[in-house]
């Protein structure tokens, strides 16, 4: 892999100090790690490893910690002045996209399966990731993904327009919990001015859908390249006429598939189905637990009850 810094720092702190911040207030409220982490609500251990400075947390996580601890924007905006991603490293084959990213003009994508890297949850990315790779790697690949992702959700990003095929959305990556708050991840980054977020409807016949995903990536210079990946290779292509080719299909791809506040509308009814089966699983597993609790205390007071010797008969002896 190779490494290199994030362009355009402007960080005049560290994700450890944010998270001394968050815990003097969160101490100053009386809350602990588990009670803060109810109300907003996510796992102890994220609120632990945010706390620690070993996991960098959205912009969402500071805005409600603020509201939820009365800081008046303290956290948001420290979060908003922290270089979280001093230094990253892309996978060797990836770097030069990469580069693409931290300089492109327009982003035009078109995605099947997963959702876009741009455009991923911190849990979404992890669990996607741990898939192909482990250990600390898994971190380090995630925090190199969310580090391409500031300058597209900045108030003055590039344009960017991801179309998204239905299966996005259908194709569950970690649980309903990680797929709710991808979904709702969606359609806040879909208000920015600079970003479009359409999906392609999988009852949508008649329709020409490429059979992999493409980026098509227009430079400061006014260059275009042609992005599309196979089993960790990348694909660049600057043809004048593949770009052209490719650049009619996704307008016409883009013309079929819903428009943003339709995609919007399909992407929080999908939001809500991954909050009923969350809830349903944490249900599921609340009764579960008591099971097993009951099974628990029976076999403690079977254990601590009284001992009775039990009376064996004695072998009939035989009659002469």
């Amino acid at each position: 892999m190779s490494r290199r810094n994030a362009e355009g720092s402007t960080g005049v702190t560290t994700a450890a100090v944010f998270g001394e911040v968050l815990k003097h207030f969160r101490e100053a409220a009386g809350l602990t790690q588990g009670a803060l982490a109810a109300q907003i609500p996510c796992d102890r251990s994220h609120v632990a490893r945010i706390e620690a400075g070993t996991r960098v947390p959205q912009d969402t996580f500071a805005k409600t910690c603020d509201e939820l601890l009365g800081t008046g924007g303290v956290l948001l905006r420290l979060w908003g002045r922290i270089d979280w991603y001093p230094e990253v490293e892309h996978p060797d084959w990836f770097e030069r996209r990469a580069q693409m990213d931290a300089k492109a003009v327009q982003l035009y994508e078109y995605q099947v399966m997963v959702i876009p890297g741009l455009l991923q949850t911190p849990d979404y990315a992890r669990a996607l990731l741990s898939q192909t790779v482990k250990g600390d790697e898994v971190e380090e690949r995630v925090r190199a993904r969310l580090s391409r992702q500031g300058r597209f959700l900045a108030d003055d990003g590039p344009v960017y327009v991801a179309v998204l095929d239905e299966s996005c959305l259908r194709r569950v990556v970690g649980s309903p919990a990680v797929m709710r708050d991808q979904c709702a991840h969606l359609l806040r980054v879909g208000k920015c001015s600079n970003i479009r977020v359409q999906v392609v409807p999988a009852d949508l016949y008649g329709i020409i859908r490429p059979t992999s995903s493409m980026s098509l990536i227009t430079l400061p210079d006014g260059e275009r390249w042609v992005y599309s990946e196979s089993l960790s290779r990348a694909h660049f292509n600057n043809d004048p006429e593949v770009y052209a080719r490719h650049n009619r299909t996704y307008d016409v791809l883009r013309a079929d598939a819903l428009s943003a506040p339709k995609s919007a509308a399909l992407i929080g009814e999908t939001m809500e189905g991954y909050a009923h089966d969350h809830e349903q699983a944490r249900a599921e597993r609340g009764d579960l637990d008591q099971k097993q609790l009951q099974r628990q205390r029976r076999r403690q007071l079977h254990r601590n009850s009284p001992r009775h010797p039990r009376r064996r008969p004695r072998p009939r002896q035989q009659e002469p």
